[in-house]
């Protein structure tokens, strides 16, 4: 592995179920802690009540799934965001044996038929995967009626749309699962609040993050309400960590902090992109999956963790054999000064 995390991930190291499959509670699965430059360590996720102190807090995102696939006989439409003036970002994929592939095919003003006589336009590209696209009828009503959850060839069969959603999943909107969420059960949150760590939501609505293109994440809409930046600063004044439950929330609380440090209330679209030269200056801590090579995601970490300590830390996963993706294992990162 490079200092820039261009590694070699094997497909074995690819969780193909959720975790319910293999045999485990949601909760159940691994965790590695990082602490600057503390050797890594090996937890469980149901462990995570004893990895944070009385006065911490975690933000999560409450953002829910929606079943964003359509699938007709040769292509998928993914359903990515909804715009404000009732149009969408959309991808074409086209469909192989095991999931689909980017389909770099489509025309501005091409129609195309959908299941349940729907009819998607084309109206232009919006990058060079991304299309706008209009439908004729409300989306999520379609997709609820239609969708399957998006899923990529690491994931060897369909699996329901709750297996996508989080114990916080309360505001529809996203396109894939905000991950980071799933691994928390109603026990493990109960656990929380009895040691005296607070939770807080934000709101970010994924798009799609397909592991083929190494790109930097688009913008996406988001919400801080006015009691989550009041949590926030409170406990970062009390000398408190505050720890984001997903690259999502560090996403949502960076665009939202001011250059005073303070987070306040705000909500809209964030294009921001965390690296280690914007650092960071709201949250303390990271729960989140273990990402793909060279992935914006990755620069990310870098900024909380340095770039040495979470070198080793992919370097303990990938010996210890933690398992990646959505479904996969966990990754605790607590800032140094702690």
């Amino acid at each position: 592995m490079t200092a820039a995390l261009d590694f070699a991930l094997p497909d074995a190291l690819s969780a193909h179920e959720p975790p319910e499959a293999r045999g485990l509670d949601r909760d159940g699965v691994r965790m590695l802690v990082s602490r600057g430059g503390l050797p890594p360590e090996h937890h469980r996720f149901t462990e995570l009540p004893d990895q944070l102190a009385p006065g911490d807090l975690v933000v999560v995102n409450n953002s829910a799934t929606l079943p964003a696939a359509v699938r007709l006989d040769r292509l998928a439409v993914h359903f990515s965001t909804a715009r404000e003036d009732g149009t969408w970002l959309v991808e074409l994929r086209r469909r192989t044996a095991t999931a689909s592939e980017p389909y770099q095919g489509g025309e501005p003003g091409e129609w195309l038929p959908l299941p349940g006589r729907a009819t998607l336009r084309l109206l232009g590209r919006e990058t060079p995967r991304l299309w706008r696209a209009a439908l004729d009828r409300d989306v999520e009503a379609y997709l609820r009626a239609h969708g399957v959850p998006i899923r990529y060839s690491y994931v060897s069969r369909d699996w329901p749309i709750e297996s996508y959603q989080t114990v916080f999943a309360t505001v529809p909107g996203s396109a894939e699962m905000p991950s980071a969420g799933r691994p928390f059960s109603a026990d493990l949150v109960t656990a929380l609040v009895s040691r005296g760590v607070g939770i807080a939501p934000i709101t970010l609505h994924t798009g799609v993050a397909s592991p083929e293109k190494d790109e930097p994440p688009y913008a996406e809409r988001y919400e801080v309400p006015e009691h989550t930046a009041r949590q926030v600063n409170l406990v970062r004044e009390g000398g408190g960590r505050v720890v984001a439950a997903g690259t999502t929330v560090v996403r949502a609380l960076e665009t939202a902090v001011g250059a005073d440090g303070l987070v306040t209330a705000s909500a809209g679209w964030t294009g921001h992109v965390v690296t280690p030269e914007t650092g960071v200056r709201a949250v303390t801590g990271l729960i989140t999956g273990l990402h793909e090579p060279r992935s914006s995601h990755l620069m990310m970490l870098t900024a909380l963790a340095g770039r040495e300590p979470l070198a080793r830390a992919y370097e303990a996963a990938l010996q210890e054999r933690y398992l990646w993706h959505e479904f996969g294992d966990t990754h605790l990162i607590l800032m140094s000064e702690w």
